[in-house]
Formats: structure tokens, C-alpha cells, sequence
């Protein structure tokens, strides 16, 4: 934790400002230490550079996402130079330049890729939460970076009050229990005027993801032990990026192939990670297999979530024709 991050917290119980205490320096971070409320007196640690700041016993579905998703972004936490294009596809049409200068929530960080780019996009600051242990990897990630704090709390029970220019959570709320009230936490951390962009699985395109593939995770692949559920992920990448290399991308790039790509399946997404690394699509294929909760969330809907908010400027846009990407301004 960097002495900087202290000016944004507050106790998530009550909201009061903390007091700092340190047990462990390593040059600008604080690696050991605490932060008592000096309101209610709550105490929370900082253990291994991270701000703990989680406020009570977790639910029986926000534990066992954060174990899933834990694990993987620990066992999957290099940063890929593809994230950078694939990031600001998520976010369209918000560009590099918008960061500039600006206090940023990346609201589910994972390994911490997101956060990282935040910061080379000239943000003054970026603060990365996660629920899960993926904060020990995105700590590693992004120590470095003079203007990236991580910190450990639940979406819903955020440890600021109102500080954010911008917001940003990608393929994270469809994972929360309630993903409108996980939208509506988090806009209300927002600065009038202060933007919020959101990516989120759609009901449209992915019904053979609903009708076949949720079956399988719900029952199967989220409660088998992970490392087993790592090796299923393995052995599908295997076929699927051959298949990726040797059909999606000359279709999709030669044109005297184009007219095929209305006969293959799923093609606009499928196309959209084809030159991506093995590592990387294994790592896609285990999120998909891994998450003990997962919604698929209809055009209306998410704009539904966008109205009752009160947002301005709102742009809901699909993504690959399976999923939805929203942003807005608060008023």
C-alpha cells in the first residue's frame, strides 16, 4: 500500500476517516500494518502490500467466486500485450486520451492488467479492488507503478465515498449474486460528472451457452477441485486453437474465404481471440468453467440498470454479438 492510497479510504462499515499504522516498509509501499476507524474503531490489516478491507463474514456465493477467481488470476497472471486493444474494445467508446489526469476504479481487478493500462494511459491515480486473493497478483503486477493502489473489499461495501472521474468493471458484474444492485453500488462512488463503462455476458447470442454449457458448469466443472478444472481447460485450448488458426483467422482475413464466415460458429467472438496465446485462451476457457455464479444479461436490462441510476450520455453497444458494454455519466 503507497502512502497516496490513504486520502481515498474510508472505514466501509461507517465511512469515517482511518488512522494508519506501519509494521513493514519496502521503499513507497507499505507491506505490513493496519487501519483502524477512528469512528467505530473496525480495524482492518495490510497484509503482503494489500489493504484488507472487507467488513464482515462474506456469503456463501461471494466466497466461493472469490475462491474461483482467486485462484485463477494467480495461476494465470502474466500480462499479454493483446490486453491493451481488447481492453479498449471493452470500453468503447471511452479512449486512452480520457484517462488523462483522472481518478480511476477498476472494480474487479483481477490480476491487475486493466489497472495497469489505466496507468500508462496517464491516469493520476488508479485504485484496483477485488474481492478474491488475484489482489496478491495484481500487487505483483503493478507495484511498480507509482500510481496504481490495490485493495482487497466487496463491490458492495466499497471503502470510499465519492472520489471516482471514472469507473470501470469488466466481466465482473455478471458474477456478483445481484448484478443491478452490484451497477448501483458501484454508482454511487462516482463524481457528478464522472463516467461508468461496464461489460457484461448478454442473453443474446449465448443460448447454447445457457441451455448447454451453464448446465455443465453449475453442476460439474465449478465444484470439481480447480486444478482438475485447469487441466479440462488444457486439454479443450488444445483443438481450439488449432481450430482458431487453421479456420477462423484465414476466413476471417482472406477474402476469397469471407463468404464462409456466415457458416461458422460463434464466429465474431471466436475470430476476436484467435491470436490470442494458448495460456491465454486456456485461461478463458477455465473463467468460463470455473465461475460458481454466472447471469447472461439482456439488452434491456442493462439498460434498465443505466435509467434507474439516472445516467446521462448513455451508449449501450454489442460486443462480438454475445455481450453488451454500457457507459454513462452521472448527473
Amino acid at each position: 500500500m503507497k502512502n497516496g492510497l490513504l486520502k481515498y479510504l474510508v472505514c466501509p462499515r461507517c465511512f469515517e476517516v482511518l488512522k494508519l499504522s506501519m509494521s513493514e516498509q519496502d521503499g513507497t509501499e507499505i507491506i505490513t500494518g493496519s487501519l483502524q476507524c477512528v469512528a467505530c474503531t473496525a480495524e482492518y490489516q495490510i497484509l503482503r502490500g494489500v489493504p484488507r478491507m472487507i467488513s464482515g463474514p462474506l456469503s456463501y456465493d461471494k466466497q466461493a467466486t472469490a475462491e474461483a477467481f482467486g485462484y485463477e488470476w494467480t495461476h494465470f497472471s502474466e500480462l499479454e500485450p493483446t490486453y491493451r486493444n481488447q481492453f479498449l474494445d471493452w470500453i468503447k467508446p471511452t479512449t486512452p486520451g480520457f484517462f488523462r489526469d483522472k481518478v480511476i476504479l477498476d472494480a474487479g481487478c483481477g490480476k491487475g492488467r486493466h489497472a495497469y493500462l489505466a496507468s500508462q494511459f496517464g491516469a493520476l491515480d488508479v485504485i484496483g479492488i477485488d474481492l478474491s486473493g488475484a489482489v496478491e497478483a495484481a500487487f505483483a503486477n503493478t507495484r511498480v507503478l507509482p500510481n496504481v493502489h490495490i485493495v482487497q473489499a466487496d463491490i458492495f461495501r466499497l471503502p470510499f465515498r465519492a472520489p471516482f472521474d471514472f469507473i470501470y468493471s469488466i466481466g465482473v458484474i455478471h458474477h456478483l449474486p445481484d448484478p443491478r444492485l452490484g451497477f448501483l453500488a458501484l454508482f454511487r462512488h462516482l463524481k457528478t460528472q464522472g463516467r461508468i463503462s461496464v461489460w457484461v455476458y448478454g442473453k443474446e447470442g449465448n443460448w447454447w451457452i445457457e441451455k448447454i454449457a451453464n448446465p455443465i458448469r453449475v453442476n460439474i466443472t465449478s465444484k470439481l477441485p480447480k486444478s482438475l478444472t485447469k487441466l479440462l481447460a488444457f486439454f479443450i485450448a488444445l483443438p481450439l486453437q488449432f481450430g482458431l488458426a487453421a479456420v477462423y483467422r484465414p476466413v476471417n482475413e482472406l477474402g476469397y474465404l469471407q463468404g464462409l464466415r456466415r457458416y461458422l460458429f460463434y464466429n465474431d467472438y471466436l475470430y476476436s481471440i484467435s491470436r490470442f496465446s494458448f495460456r491465454e485462451n486456456m485461461s478463458i476457457i477455465f473463467d468460463h468453467m470455473v465461475a460458481p455464479t454466472a447471469f447472461y444479461i439482456s439488452r434491456g436490462e442493462i439498460g434498465e440498470w443505466f435509467e434507474e441510476a439516472g445516467l446521462a450520455q448513455v451508449a449501450i453497444t454489442q460486443r462480438n454479438r454475445n455481450s453488451w458494454r454500457g457507459t454513462g455519466v452521472r448527473q
